[in-house]
């Protein structure tokens, strides 16, 4: 069983897969109540697992008629994605940032979820024998299996 995290993001994605646009509009409050949890709840997984680099963009507005629009990025195939996603890393990449390029990735079924815990495996084993330059150490390391994996299916 999942965490409430997980479902409320499940429950999200449902939502998207039986939009013809897309997009949902959302109730911050009402998806709280729903899952019987805070609106700060809801906060969370939209800015963890609903960000740009898995594909997804998030407009809210606050207030009494405040509302939540949650889109899915069309991208052309996972090529594209892919090299999209290369092309957004800087020169430094925090975790979080890594975990949704992983996330993404996945989605989009570039790499396979084994794949996945791989690469994860390997740039955290990496970025672990550093004491200074993680972030720095991270996006280099990215780059390089993004543009790999550009390659294989390129």
């Amino acid at each position: 069983m999942g965490t409430l995290a997980d479902h409320i993001e499940a429950y999200i994605k449902k939502m998207l897969r039986e939009s013809q646009t897309n997009s949902v509009e959302l109730s911050r409050a009402q998806l709280a109540d729903d899952f019987a949890c805070v609106p700060s709840q809801i906060n969370y997984v939209l800015t963890t697992r609903f960000t740009l680099e898995r594909g997804y963009l998030v407009e809210s507005r606050r207030g009494g008629g405040g509302y939540i629009r949650v889109g899915h990025v069309q991208v052309g195939d996972s090529f594209e994605h892919a090299i999209a996603l290369l092309q957004s890393i800087g020169p430094e990449l925090d975790e979080r940032s890594m975990e949704n390029i992983l996330a993404s990735l996945r989605d989009y079924q570039v790499i396979s979820p084994r794949e996945c815990q791989v690469i994860r495996g390997i740039v955290q084993q990496e970025v672990s024998t550093v004491s200074q330059g993680k972030e720095i150490l991270r996006a280099s390391l990215m780059r390089s299996l993004l543009f790999f994996i550009i390659k294989l299916e390129g």
